[in-house]
This record gives structure tokens, sequence and C-alpha cells, in this order.
């Protein structure tokens, strides 16, 4: 088996391979990584033979890794991913009404869904760096559950080093705790003066930084990353095969990877129907669609704060697309996006992009009352991102099965809980305990000055 090639979403970087994206989080010129050519994917292939989650996973990103991993490398990363999650379906698929499913994808250490691909990529650069005998420093920029999957996953990991940034009174409790009380001496949490968009461009500006790549590799573990993003695509890929038509994904969306991540499941032909992202009312990428601007503005709190993003990195990924991939097109639309804020899609851009995916936003009354009413009507407590993919799956039009993506338990959210149903929720073993521990993290204003001193030689 040959090993296939990653090319960028800006076209001024040479090609690498998959072992590339995992390492090098972000192409030299700046774009996002994407496979030169897609793979086909065969659903009763995948699943042959009574197939469990780990076996699922690997048949799916083998035509994505190619011999880029050492031996077995691959086998033991998804193998790693179903042994640490407590469900023994891993994701399993709840049918909450008629033609309306929930996917549970917080079963894992940290209960969120980011542990899926999280721990999976962890397992692959340990055994890349084992290898080759480098160091990592691995940058990410969380708005709460990336974060406290990146520490869990990477905490005491020999030749990996690990930068945290999280915004500043902008994340829940219980996420500030996971990320900040692990203890691990190669694990350094900064807490930002600003808000996730600053955190992200932080963490893009620092991976072109020259003097930390001196006598290591630098990398990012965010979902721009192509080795985590395609992490995520085997668990639409296990919904699917639980149903016996294509269903409708409903998927909270901040950043853009999870929804794009069942893009690409159906890009390579799986059985994925049509693909809704569902935002707070931090909406930059509905009003993209709905009026073909895309424009950065402040980004507004809310009690689904893991989606309060502005500038979700990913969309480039789908604009790439959207445009042929024509990486020159690209790369002068997000140059622009990055000088100017604003950006206005070409006409037929615009038009095969709402041919992909489309997207609705919630408002925070419309989210507390789908807590209200999904306890009320079917005794389920959940989450506040799971409510605003819940409230707009309710809102499609049902001719066929309506799957909507939770992405967190509901006790990472205790007081956003308590506030909308009057009792916080219970916690699961991997929640308890946590207030009793002692957190370490710097506080740094937003500027890159600030950031490197605290990262320091």
């Amino acid at each position: 088996m040959t090993s296939p090639s990653y090319v960028s979403t800006r076209g001024r970087s040479p090609l690498t391979d998959f072992a590339g994206t995992v390492i090098n989080g972000i192409a030299p010129d700046g774009g996002l990584f994407a496979p030169a050519a897609w793979p086909r994917l065969d659903l009763d292939a995948l699943i042959a033979g009574g197939a469990d989650y780990a076996t699922l996973a690997e048949r799916l990103l083998t035509p994505f890794v190619g011999e880029a991993l050492p031996a077995g490398a691959l086998a033991a990363a998804t193998r790693r991913v179903q042994d640490r999650f407590s469900h023994p379906d891993v994701v399993p698929l709840v049918e909450l009404e008629p033609g309306l499913h929930v996917l549970e994808l917080f079963h894992g250490p940290t209960a969120a869904f980011k542990d899926l691909a999280m721990q999976l990529v962890a397992g692959m650069a340990e055994s890349l760096l084992a290898a080759s005998g480098e160091r990592l420093l691995l940058l990410t920029a969380t708005s709460g559950d990336t974060g406290a999957a990146a520490v869990n996953a990477f905490a005491g990991a020999d030749r990996i080093d690990l930068v945290v940034l999280h915004p500043l009174g902008r994340v829940s409790p219980m996420q500030r705790l996971q990320m900040t009380t692990t203890g691990a001496s190669n694990v350094l949490n900064l807490a930002v003066r600003g808000d996730f968009d600053d955190c992200q461009r932080l963490v893009k500006s620092l991976l072109g930084v020259a003097t930390l790549k001196a006598d290591r590799r630098v990398s990012s573990v965010n979902s721009i990353n192509w080795a985590r993003l395609s992490g995520q695509a085997p668990y639409y890929a296990a919904a699917a095969a639980k149903l016996a038509e294509p269903a409708t994904y409903v998927v909270p969306t901040g950043n853009f990877g999870d929804a794009f991540a069942g893009w690409v499941a159906r890009q390579c032909g799986l059985p994925i129907g049509d693909l809704v992202a569902a935002t707070n009312r931090n909406d930059a990428l509905v009003r993209a669609l709905h009026s073909g601007v895309y424009e950065r503005t402040q980004a507004e709190p809310t009690a689904s704060v893991s989606m309060d993003v502005q500038a979700p990195s990913n969309f480039e990924r789908l604009v790439f697309e959207a445009t042929g991939r024509d990486a020159d097109l690209t790369r002068g639309l997000f140059d622009d996006f990055a000088q100017a804020g604003r950006v206005t899609l070409p006409d037929d851009v615009l038009a095969a992009l709402r041919r992909e995916v489309s997207a609705v936003s919630v408002s925070e009354a419309e989210t507390v009352a789908e807590m209200q009413r999904t306890w009320r009507e079917n005794g389920r407590v959940i989450c506040p991102h799971t409510a605003v993919a819940l409230h707009a799956a309710r809102r499609v039009d049902r001719t066929g099965p309506v799957i909507a993506l939770s992405t967190a338990h509901p006790a990472k959210f205790p007081d956003s809980v308590e506030a909308a149903l009057g009792f916080a929720p219970e916690r699961p073993p991997q929640l308890q305990g946590l207030e009793g521990r002692t957190e370490r993290f710097e506080t740094v204003d937003a500027t890159l000055e600030a950031v490197l001193a605290a990262i320091g030689p």
C-alpha cells in the first residue's frame, strides 16, 4: 500500500503524507491539509464481520493513512479510543422519539466528543515520535472541551509538551478544572484575556514562529489538524450502520470540524444524508451561507460556551472544495478575511456551499426551552450544546431519520443545567473530585509576545 498525499488549501506548500499532517498541524503556507484525492469507502466493508468501533475506525482511516505510520500504530490508536470509552457501543445511537435520534459522543475520559479524535491522535503522535526520536510542542486553542481532551490525552506523554490557550472566564468551571488540575509537568495552561477567536489566532501565529522550532517540531491538535479531524469521521459511519437509510445529521457547530468530518464521510461514499450546522447566536457561518458575506464579529458569551466562535477555521476546507479546489481563489479569500475580517464569497462558490451544508442559529431562549422540553417529554438531561442541535433537529423536515449529535455530558455544564431545570445533573465518575485539586495556569494578554514569554525557550 502506498501513502496518500495531502495538499494545502492555499496551494503553496509541498505535498506531505499523513504523518506530516499529524506532526505539522497546518501547511507551511498557512493553509489546511486535505487529501490530494478522496478515497472511496464502503459501509458494508467497514462493518463486515461484526466489526467493533476500533476495527471500523481502523478500516475507515487506513486509506487516509497508508504506510505513513509505524506498523500496528493505527490499530493500536483506534483500540486506545475504544478502551478509554465506558459505553460498550462507544458512540450509542438513542432513539428519542420516532425518527429523531441522539448520537451520544460523550462517554470518554473527559465526557466530550473531542476524546474520540484526541485519544487517536495521541496514540499516533507517540508512535511517530518514538520512531523518530524527536520532540513535539503541541499547541491548542480551546473554548473548553478540546483543551480538556488534549490534557487528558497528552499529560505525561514522552517527547510531547502541550500548551493550552483558553479564553479567560469563557469556559465552564468544570471545563477549566479538567484542564488545570492535571499536575503534569509537560502541560502549560494559559488563560487568555480575550475570546476563543483570539486564542485560535495566537495558535496559528505560534505555528509560524521559527524560534519555537529550534530543537523540536511544533504542531496543533485543534481540528485544523487533519489527523484529528479525520478521526471524527468513524462515528458518522458507526451511526449510519445502525439505520436502514441515510439520516440527516444536525451538528452543534463552533469551529466546524465536527460537521466537516460528516462531510468527509459523505464525500467518501458513506450513506450520510443532509448536514445541518447548528450554531448559537455566534452565527458567522449561518450569515455566510445566507448572505454570502463571511464576516467576523466579536464572539458573544452563551450557555453553549464551546460554540462561541465567530471565525470557524474548518470553513476554509469546505470553501476549498466549493471552489473546485482552486487554491489561488481560496488563498485570496482567506487572506482578505484575515486582513479585513470580512469577505464576500463569489456567487458560484456560495451556491456550491449551499449544496453541501445548511446552517441554522438557535437563540439562548430556544436553547433553554429545548433543555426543558427534552427533560419534560423525554426524561433526558442534555447539555446546552446538545440542546442547540436538538432544537434545530426538531425543525428539520423529517422525511427520513434525523440524528442530533450530543457532544458533551450535561454535568460539564451544571450551572446552565440547573438554571434551566432547577437541579444539577448527576456527575459521571470522570467528573468527580476535581474541585479539591490544585489548579495551575497563567493569565496572559491576547498578544503573541505575551504568549511567547509564558512558553519560554
